[in-house]
């Protein structure tokens, strides 16, 4: 064990090493980098990884990895993309595989190392995982003229006295994860406004996940939680929960739902053709009752259509950045382990 323990540790200081350098020589002739991680460049300023000058850096697996982030039960997501995964594999030709990930970090991380080539990211993550892992968001899920979105909601008890934030003070309210949009970053900018600040007005509590917290609210667990709206209305469409026995006593303007994004370091031809199979793709009845309603997934560009999650971000001073990623990782690990603790108990 002894032995294994020294080659993991010489293992990974080899690979940091490698990454230092690489990263050292995109350095000396990167002339624009912005928010990215030293890895990556932005000479066109579009705030994305630019794709590598180097032809010999261009990947074109012969097996495409895709994952869907941890919002819920990752099986739920692996049955539901499972029609279009096939699509995936006979439009491009590749092998298609799913990837289960547990936590948004992992996520990030197994783009970052080469492991993932494209999947959804949560609203909040694909800041960190344009910046950190070089994903390109592409896509959100939508229909023929717009894309779908969401909102932030605050539920609690149908039964229970609370009908507006300000009721909330000191009680117990469960967020879903640090890096997450509605369920962390945009209640900070949000709520006190409207009478309720948290880790002041009461202490942050998280659940783990968006499902976990409506969970957690039904169960007693919880007074409140702040959570997603599709994420809501998926589970009470799944027969999950029953929406009548919560109430909803705050909504926030619209967010873009989770994007799809693929690894910068794709070969240009693979990404055309993969783009384009995703985009001519419609979902099948159960994907569509899945996902909202949502039929196809709807082009976007992370500059334009992520402008507003990037300003709460900076308002909450949590900008996707490489400090903010792993104090925040830090919290959601920490979040994750209790949760699965309380779940044994």
């Amino acid at each position: 064990m002894a032995l294994f323990a020294n080659l993991l540790r010489v293992s990974m200081a080899l690979l940091l090493a490698a990454g230092s350098l690489a990263a050292f020589a995109q350095a000396d002739d990167c002339r624009n980098r912005g928010q990215l991680d030293n890895l990556y460049c932005d000479e066109n300023k579009d705030l994305v990884a630019d794709t590598p000058k180097d032809p010999k850096r261009l990947k074109n697996p012969s097996t495409l990895v895709f994952t869907y982030t941890p919002v819920e039960d990752p099986a739920v997501y692996e049955n539901a993309f499972k029609p279009f995964l096939d699509h995936l594999g006979k439009c491009t030709g590749k092998r298609v595989v799913y990837y289960s990930v547990n936590s948004n970090a992992a996520e990030i991380e197994a783009m970052r190392a080469g492991r993932l080539h494209v999947g959804g990211f949560s609203t909040g993550p694909t800041g960190f995982a344009v910046n950190l892992a070089g994903a390109i968001p592409f896509a959100v899920k939508g229909y023929e003229k717009d894309f779908q979105g969401y909102n932030l909601l605050m539920v609690v008890k149908k039964d229970s006295p609370y009908q507006k934030l300000g009721d909330l003070k000191g009680r117990k309210v469960a967020h879903t994860s640090p890096s997450s949009n509605s369920g962390h970053l945009a209640p900070q900018v949000l709520f006190p406004p409207e009478g309720l600040a948290p880790d002041k007005d009461y202490k942050v509590l998280f659940s783990g996940g968006h499902g976990q917290s409506v969970k957690g609210v039904e169960s007693g667990d919880y007074d409140a939680a702040p959570v997603a709206s599709d994420v809501f209305y998926r589970m009470s469409g799944r027969g999950e929960i029953k929406a009548d026995d919560f109430r909803i006593i705050y909504k926030s303007p619209v967010f873009p739902t989770s994007s799809f994004a693929y690894a910068h370091d794709l070969h240009p031809d693979l990404v055309k053709t993969m783009t384009k199979c995703f985009y001519d793709y419609r979902f099948p009845e159960d994907m569509k009752k899945t996902f909202g309603g949502a039929d196809r997934f709807f082009p976007i560009t992370y500059q334009k259509d992520w402008e507003v999650v990037r300003k709460i971000a900076e308002g909450t001073g949590t900008p996707f950045n490489r400090a903010a990623y792993e104090k925040e990782t830090a919290r959601e690990e920490a979040a994750r382990k209790k949760a699965l603790e309380a779940k044994k108990k």
